[in-house]
């Protein structure tokens, strides 16, 4: 079986999912083959998660058809466990145990003999870089420091399917740039990640492909490039004005101006091909923003074009 008719790790059609009335993920389709890196985009409470935790298989679908590394999850989920790495949400190291510990005490839960644990142990925090904080203890660790090691005690299994829930939430700009970098080389290998964000830089860094999601749907699937191209322009222009100054009123002064507008309550949007020349056009109406920023467009853009919202609204 060649890699384009190989199976799907995953493969899922119509899945819901509710509890009780709520309706949490609602009828989606999507699947995930081997070596990619495969993303859930959206804001907080869009159902990613639970979508997740069926694919770990801790919390059984409601309807629809899902299959995990060709296998039955309501069958088969301790044998699909044992071959998964998860990164929850919330880190669940024990803080009373040294980095290398964690490690050796986790890998146990898979059968692995310590003798075969030490040099695995080894081997990985030398690539989430934490050799030298082996036999410190984790709980004077930094967040970044402690994302890494549950990334690290993931992998102890050497996992077929990597399963990274919002990795990087809590973490500042360096030890973000540093987990990316660590994810990057695990594509590198060969690995396959999935992955939830509702960082659009994230999903940008580190998706070959994904699904935008928005209350419990999926509303967009592509690469991030495919829907820039496919629901942006090349380029937005950023403006910001005075704030006695009126957005609806200045919005439609500048009709016509770009390809789309969004107004939104602390900026204005310019969706165009060409931002210095619409920028230009501004001035030329004689308008006079506070701030003019002319970037490339972004995932953000393609949310806010489907949902009529930001990813940080909810």
């Amino acid at each position: 079986m060649n890699a384009a008719t190989e199976l799907p790790l995953v493969h899922a059609r119509g899945l819901v999912k509710r509890f009780g009335d709520l309706v949490a993920v609602d009828g989606i389709d999507f699947d995930v083959h081997k070596g990619e890196a495969f993303g859930f985009l959206g804001p907080n409470g869009a159902g990613k998660t639970s979508t997740m935790r069926m694919i770990g298989c801790v919390s059984p679908l409601t309807e629809g058809t899902l299959s995990i590394l060709a296998l039955d999850p309501v069958k088969d989920g301790a044998a699909i466990r044992a071959r998964l790495g998860v990164v929850p949400q919330q880190d669940t190291l024990d803080m009373e145990l040294t980095v290398r510990e964690n490690i050796i005490i986790y890998g146990r839960y898979f059968g692995l003999s310590r003798g075969q644990l030490r040099g695995r142990a080894d081997e990985l925090l030398e690539f989430v870089q934490l050799s030298d904080r082996a036999d410190s203890r984790v709980e004077p660790l930094s967040g970044g420091m402690k994302r890494r090691l549950t990334i690290a005690r993931s992998l102890v299994n050497d996992p077929d399917l990597l399963l990274l829930d919002e990795p990087t939430t809590g973490l500042d700009p360096q030890a973000r740039h540093t987990v990316w970098d660590r994810l990057f080389r695990l594509k590198q290998r060969g690995v396959t990640l999935i992955l939830t964000t509702h960082y659009m830089d994230e999903a940008e860094q580190l998706c070959d492909r994904l699904v935008v999601m928005d209350k419990a749907k999926i509303v967009a699937e592509g690469s991030p490039r495919e829907l820039i191209v496919r629901y942006s322009t090349r380029e937005v222009v950023e403006l910001r004005f005075a704030v006695d100054q009126q957005p609806e009123e200045l919005a439609a002064r500048m009709n016509g101006l770009a390809r789309r507008l969004e107004a939104l309550p602390d900026r204005l949007l310019l969706y165009t091909d060409d931002g210095d020349a619409t920028a230009g056009r501004v001035h030329e109406l004689g308008l006079d923003p506070d701030s003019v920023l002319v970037r490339r467009s972004t995932l953000e853009d393609v949310f806010l074009h489907l949902t009529g919202r930001t990813l940080v609204d909810e």
